[in-house]
């Protein structure tokens, strides 16, 4: 099955499943390095529940998913209109204070993700800040009926160095925080743009 096919016909689910999870302590630590009122993009945005704190928090706000249906519940979990649109197709411009891609660019393959980081990097402003999440681990393949990509703090050092113009501001493991999946990892990494 395609990954955007599974996420719109399991949309609901997802959305149910997703919308509550609390990350305050990543929004947080995100938010910290930008500037007030920010320009944030949330690069497949899911149910919206990160777009709505950083909404809550202030900050301006564009939302995008690849999945039509997820983009409609969304919506209306922010209250604004989220762009269904496929991160392979963002042409944006130095637009960004930061971007948030949590858990977002984990269906690419690592060639696919060497494009879409290009993309991301594009779209940020000058000391713009880039958050991204990963599962922790070695494994590229089918999982769950999608395809993923999980990296090690290692592995994700080695791709960062392919990109000119940013530098890596903190690297770090945490426990997934819904309740039954405390075992699962996960790798967050912050970038920051540099020129």
């Amino acid at each position: 099955m395609d990954t955007i096919d599974y996420y719109n016909k399991n949309a609901k689910k997802y959305y149910d499943r997703t919308k509550e999870i609390n990350l305050e302590d990543t929004w947080n630590k995100f938010i910290s390095y930008l500037p007030e009122r920010a320009e944030i993009l949330d690069v497949g945005c899911g149910s919206g529940r990160d777009s709505r704190y950083f909404v809550e928090q202030g900050f301006d706000v564009t939302a995008l998913d690849a999945s039509k249906e997820l983009c409609k519940l969304a919506s209306i979990h922010i209250g604004q209109e989220v762009l269904h649109l496929k991160i392979s197709e963002l042409n944006f411009k130095e637009v960004f204070d930061g971007v948030w891609a949590c858990d977002s660019l984990v269906h690419n393959t690592l060639s696919e993700l060497e494009e879409t980081m290009k993309r991301i990097i594009n779209c940020m402003k000058p000391h713009g800040i880039l958050y991204m999440s990963f599962k922790y681990g070695d494994f590229c393949g089918e999982r769950n009926d999608r395809y993923y990509i999980d990296f090690n703090t290692r592995k994700m050092k080695d791709f960062l160095l392919k990109y000119h113009g940013i530098s890596l501001v903190e690297i770090w493991k945490n426990s997934d925080v819904r309740a039954g999946r405390e075992a699962d990892l996960w790798l967050n990494v912050l970038v920051k743009k540099i020129r």
